[in-house]
């Protein structure tokens, strides 16, 4: 499997789910930061916070998570060894985030279809699902960069039920972790949501949340930054000291600033821009800090991969799914923002 420069089919694979875990991201979660701001609501305005954030979510919702399910697929195709890894030593937040998402997608339609006296009731599920999902995504992401499901499943079947399958996954780092990357879909939501806003007060309502989510969005991040030197010294000395870190974080800051900066000269539309750039350098950073391993510590990307017939295959599938699903989802998404402006 070997190529040009020292990457082959094994490392494309890889690149092509991070970029759809990228996509899920912006959009996906973009969704539970829009449920946080539900669960919130307040003020004069708080029904029409609310009916504005059924009204941006209502028609994409479910088709966001076609990217979820592209990053699940290749995982399970191209590294099998992997997705045994962490199905099985982080069987219990997989489960609780997907019973979050079944509930959320739920409840959702419920609170806007079902029975009115219900839907507080519904409405208050789709809130708290859309709180603790991310949270719980986060926590595994900062399980595999810590190190400690690589070192959990070399003692499955042997270890302590608590040591293999609950410290794994719960530490004071993933929890920095998970509410990072709350505060992140928190903030991606909010600015979003000042570019759907059709009144000035709710523009404003939503402004104030996003800078409030990009303040939570530094100190989780300074939180987990200051953790990682301790429990997981791999990411923090790729994020720290390598030769792409400079410019990464300089790359992140930018945008940071960029992003803040226009939402607070109400410059909206490049405040999403630089918002999603923002999220995305950090998804990248720590896909970069890991490299290449996939469950780290010693599960790399070539360990792991399927043989390379699989892998060919696989690939081209995923040109053709792709043909198909990208225009799909633009016409998908042009068609409701038009409905959204008549």
């Amino acid at each position: 499997m070997t190529a040009l420069g020292g990457v082959g089919l094994p490392e494309i694979i890889a690149g092509i789910m991070l970029v759809a875990l990228n996509a899920y991201v912006l959009t996906g979660g973009a969704d539970f930061g829009g449920g946080v701001w539900d669960l919130v609501a307040s003020g004069p305005s708080r029904d029409d916070q609310r009916r504005l954030i059924e009204r941006s979510i209502a028609p994409i919702w479910e088709a966001n998570h076609v990217w979820l399910i592209v990053v699940v697929v290749l995982l399970f195709s191209a590294f099998p060894p992997a997705f045994s890894t962490l199905g099985i030593v982080l069987h219990i937040p997989l489960s609780v985030m997907l019973v979050g998402i079944v509930l959320r997608g739920s409840a959702f339609v419920f609170r806007s279809y079902g029975r009115r006296d219900r839907a507080e009731r519904w409405g208050n599920v789709f809130a708290v699902t859309s709180l603790v999902t991310p949270v719980i995504l986060g926590m595994v992401i900062g399980a595999i960069v810590s190190d400690r499901v690589g070192e959990a499943s070399a003692h499955v079947g042997s270890g302590r039920f608590t040591e293999v399958f609950v410290r794994s996954w719960l530490s004071p780092f993933t929890a920095a972790v998970g509410l990072f990357a709350l505060a992140l879909f928190a903030f991606l939501a909010g600015t979003y949501l000042t570019v759907a806003a059709d009144t000035d007060v709710l523009r404003e309502a939503f402004r104030r949340r996003a800078l409030g989510a990009a303040a939570a969005v530094f100190i989780f991040a300074g939180l987990a930054l200051a953790l990682s030197f301790r429990i997981a010294p791999r990411v923090a000395q790729g994020v720290a000291g390598t030769w792409w870190s400079t410019p990464l974080h300089i790359a992140t800051a930018i945008a940071a600033i960029a992003a803040i900066a226009s939402l607070w000269r109400r410059r909206y539309r490049a405040a999403r821009l630089a918002a999603g750039a923002q999220v995305s350098l950090v998804l990248w950073g720590w896909a970069l800090a890991q490299f290449p391993y996939l469950v780290p510590p010693a599960l790399t990307i070539r360990d792991a991969a399927s043989p390379r017939q699989t892998l060919t295959l696989l690939l081209v599938g995923l040109c053709a799914g792709f043909m198909i699903l990208i225009p799909s989802l633009r016409y998908l998404y042009r068609t409701f923002d038009r409905a959204s402006e008549a």
